[in-house]
């Protein structure tokens, strides 16, 4: 990870292993409160579970997206240093529980999610909307997010070899959204409409699995930077451009040293280093990955999803059983 953080193959492996960890022990922290109607206690008990885990980790870690200001929250704040210390330097983006809602109410697609990359590569978003554009390695190169999403439907086609009508293109469901959701019926393709949680339907565009070709919407910065993150390391391309609601927000991307607050962002400018890997781990069942299962033998099985620097494959889905110590 460059000469500010770590040279040696291996170490860069255990490194992504630990941060593998941190996302299980987070995932195992909130699975208690699934179907609780206390969202707030889960977000702690994943983000306590997160940040104890990150603190044995030898590194110099900062956190750049996270759970808030320093006033705003105890733990994970950004600018937050964790880890020993020792090792190398390390920008941390993380969300222990993607999902508040859905896990309170026992709902499908609560995740914990967190991104690493070399100090000082991370773009620092602030927290509000993005508009955000996802896709896959075939359709990398072919988009453009200040184009329609009729041109930008037509460009992914083409570079995908298929029809119009054969395109999925992921869409939040919400009324901001409506006019992408009528450009997709009128050229003939399908939608795939989703709640929230936008990270893991950015990663569905890189997984020929999914069978999902374009994601398009707006939705929250920070969770845009975690997603480009794992689109990076899966070899696919993802654009945004933040969207300001009011002079405010506008004054805090400036005050964040975003000088342009309509600046487009490619890929490789809100994730500046190839020395990056993204980690994630269920904590309800979801399209990528199932969530936590406590087992008969007091064993806690976890379902996890990795990829990015010192993962050996392209991406990792990652089975695990562990003992609850008390």
């Amino acid at each position: 990870m460059g000469t500010s953080s770590v040279v040696k193959e291996g170490y860069v492996h255990s490194l992504a292993m630990d941060f593998l960890s941190v996302a299980q022990q987070a995932a195992i922290a909130a699975y208690p409160w699934i179907g609780k109607g206390n969202k707030n206690d889960a977000d702690h008990a994943g983000t306590e579970a997160m940040r104890n885990r990150m603190n044995l980790i030898k590194m110099s870690g900062r956190v750049v997206i996270g759970e808030g200001e320093m006033d705003e929250a105890p733990m994970l704040y950004i600018n937050e240093e964790l880890g020993t210390g020792e090792g190398p330097l390390v920008d941390i983006a993380v969300d222990p529980v993607e999902g508040t809602t859905f896990l309170s109410k026992g709902q499908e697609n609560s995740i914990t999610v967190l991104a690493v990359s070399e100090r000082g590569s991370l773009l620092h978003a602030p927290d509000m909307y993005m508009k955000k554009l996802a896709v896959g390695p075939k359709a990398k190169g072919h988009i453009n997010i200040q184009a329609s999403l009729t041109e930008n439907m037509i460009s992914v086609a083409k570079a995908l070899g298929k029809d119009l009508s054969e395109l999925t293109v992921m869409i939040q469901d919400r009324p901001r959204h409506d006019h992408l959701i009528k450009q997709v019926f009128e050229v003939g393709a399908r939608v795939r409409l989703f709640p929230d949680g936008d990270v893991t339907a950015a990663i569905a565009t890189a997984i020929d699995e999914l069978g999902i070709d374009i994601l398009v919407g707006t939705g929250g910065a920070p969770e845009g930077v975690i997603a480009a993150t794992a689109l990076k390391c899966l070899g696919g391309d993802f654009q945004g451009q933040l969207a300001p609601q009011n002079q405010e927000e506008f004054n805090r991307c400036i005050k964040m040293g975003i000088q342009n607050p309509e600046q487009i962002f490619t890929l490789d400018e809100i994730v500046k280093s190839d020395d990056c890997f993204f980690a994630a781990t269920g904590i309800t069942d979801g399209m990528l990955m199932r969530g936590v299962k406590k087992k008969e033998n007091g064993l806690m099985l976890t379902h996890s999803f990795i990829t990015g620097k010192g993962v050996s494959e392209r991406y990792q889905l990652v089975e695990a059983y562990h003992s609850l110590w008390k």
